[in-house]
């Protein structure tokens, strides 16, 4: 946890899920999403702290926190359905804080969280997702609106995240969206991958969501 990221707890239903929370003076924010949390997906995971720092160091607000059931989030794991409620309970707890979630980015199983959604939390302009593991978990039939930017980030050595199901399916998720192939990449971004997705990253969000 950065110096500047403050502990947070924040309802969904009747279930308390803990966050890490960083504010900045602009209006925009970001809700990043975890890895999968029955195989040690959390939001300390290295991947998750590296999309918090690239949103934070462009001025975005940014919230990363605990699917149900993972760390000192109350509840059990819902097999996709409930931690759909969970992303928009993150993005509630920052518009009661004052800002506009533009973007929700999210890693692994939370890209497959974050493309599930429908309806989009209403401030939403772009969707990050991170080595969606398109060759373990079922995307068929997932759409982005068109109103939104769709943004896929893989590495090329990703076997969670082939490239080769990745192309095919992109075009179905929206036609307009944009996949970045990270050169030597694997699903975890080891052996300094990391920090060449994090300057990838910053790039891609240069442009301000909606602009």
């Amino acid at each position: 946890m950065s110096a500047s990221e403050e502990t947070v707890f924040f309802n969904v239903g009747r279930l308390r899920l803990e966050g890490r929370l960083w504010l900045a003076s602009g209006p925009w924010a970001a809700v990043i999403s975890h890895p999968h949390p029955l195989y040690g997906g959390e939001l300390d995971n290295p991947v998750v702290a590296v999309l918090a720092g690239a949103y934070q160091r462009l001025g975005y607000s940014t919230l990363r926190f605990n699917f149900r059931g993972v760390g000192a989030s109350a509840g059990d794991y819902d097999d996709g359905r409930g931690e759909r409620d969970d992303v928009r309970a993150a993005a509630a707890f920052l518009e009661a804080a004052g800002k506009t979630v533009t973007d929700l980015a999210g890693y692994s199983f939370g890209a497959w969280i974050n493309l599930r959604l429908d309806p989009l939390p209403a401030g939403v302009r772009r969707l990050l997702l991170v080595a969606p593991p398109v060759a373990y978990l079922e995307f068929d039939g997932m759409v982005a609106p068109s109103s939104v930017a769709l943004r896929v980030v893989a590495g090329d050595r990703d076997s969670f995240a082939p490239l080769d199901v990745l192309r095919e399916q992109l075009p179905r998720w929206q036609p307009a969206a944009g996949l970045h192939v990270l050169p030597g990449a694997d699903h975890f971004f080891h052996g300094g991958a990391s920090d060449r997705l994090a300057a990838l990253v910053e790039t891609l969000l240069t442009v301000p969501a909606g602009r």
